[in-house]
């Protein structure tokens, strides 16, 4: 790890101010990522701004709907009595996450900004177009097996490793962002990047762009949801496949549904087909295998990871099981 200088800001104004000024530095929080990039050698940036006293630690009530601040712990909101009770699919998300260290200094944040855990990425003897682009993709024909099956490019086929993002993804949250130019809102599904030919860029956002919250809406998702997250163990493993299932029910008949997977593609992967496909119909399994099926329109594997053409919509059929109370 090289030296640098770290430095503390105070406002967000103030930390926006420092990345434009300088090109060499980055924003630190909990660090439970960036460290591990910088121990690495993925990553060197020359100056650290601490973020971590700016006021975005806030949970609360925003309208009918949830605003939820950039530098909350994971732990925090996982805690949250509002959030277990208006968005328990996010609670099961995070609960699924790393382990309960990383989450009490992981931030909301920090978790979206994470980077790809992908072991080509990692090490830096191995090409890798996401950390240097041009170098080609190492997994395309490398050792794949917790690759992409939607989504890939010839560029990278690197799957997003966040939890709770594939939640937030099914919630239709929105995320606030302040930058040189002002403030903005992202819809959710359009803050993370598939590869295409630009593999490096994550996201959507701009240089100086900092994430001051996230906003999800009301909804009718709080009791019929789950989380499942298949893995190698069950603690602290990233996700082979992760499904989120939020099922609004009027009696036995899906009256409207949320779908996300993670572990699949360059970004949490939302479901639309399978969700039309399942609204005003009966909750059967029979009904959630063909939602499944659906789900995997233009899956492709790539040898090692080819198990998850099968893994995939099983686990999908499993989670709306066992949302409905039917597993």
């Amino acid at each position: 790890m090289i030296n640098f200088e770290y430095i503390r800001v105070a406002t967000p104004k103030a930390a926006v101010d420092a990345l434009v000024k300088y090109s060499v530095a980055q924003w630190i929080a909990g660090g439970t990522n960036l460290v591990d990039l910088m121990k690495k050698g993925v990553t060197a940036p020359q100056k650290l701004v601490d973020i971590n006293n700016l006021a975005l630690k806030e949970i609360k009530k925003e309208g009918n709907g949830l605003r939820i601040g950039a530098l909350a712990l994971n732990s925090a909101v996982a805690d949250s009595e509002l959030v277990q009770k208006e968005q328990p699919l996010l609670v099961q998300a995070l609960q699924a996450g790393a382990s309960q260290q990383i989450r009490n200094m992981a931030t909301v944040g920090g978790n979206m900004m994470q980077r790809t855990r992908c072991p080509y990425f990692y090490n830096t003897d191995m090409p890798c177009n996401k950390r240097q682009p041009g170098q080609g993709c190492g997994a395309l024909k490398g050792y794949n097996r917790m690759h992409a099956i939607f989504g890939a490019s010839d560029k990278c086929i690197a799957v997003h490793p966040s939890d709770m993002c594939v939640a937030l993804a099914a919630l239709d949250a929105t995320v606030l962002v302040t930058g040189p130019k002002g403030t903005r809102s992202i819809p959710f599904l359009s803050f993370h990047r598939l590869p295409g030919e630009l593999p490096q860029k994550d996201n959507t956002l701009e240089r100086g762009e900092l994430i001051t919250g996230i906003d999800i809406p009301a909804n009718a998702f709080c009791k019929a949801t789950h989380y499942l997250k298949v893995r190698d163990r069950s603690s602290y493993a990233f996700a082979l496949v992760s499904v989120a299932a939020a099922v609004d029910m009027q009696r036995n008949t899906i009256r409207d549904v949320r779908l996300a997977m993670g572990g699949v593609a360059h970004k949490p992967w939302r479901l639309t087909a399978a969700e039309n496909f399942l609204k005003g119909k009966e909750a059967i399994e029979a009904n959630f295998g063909q939602a499944a099926q659906l789900a995997m329109q233009g899956a492709k594997g790539y040898g090692h990871n080819n198990f998850k053409l099968k893994l995939a919509p099983n686990a999908i059929v499993e989670a709306l099981k066992t949302a409905v109370g039917k597993s």
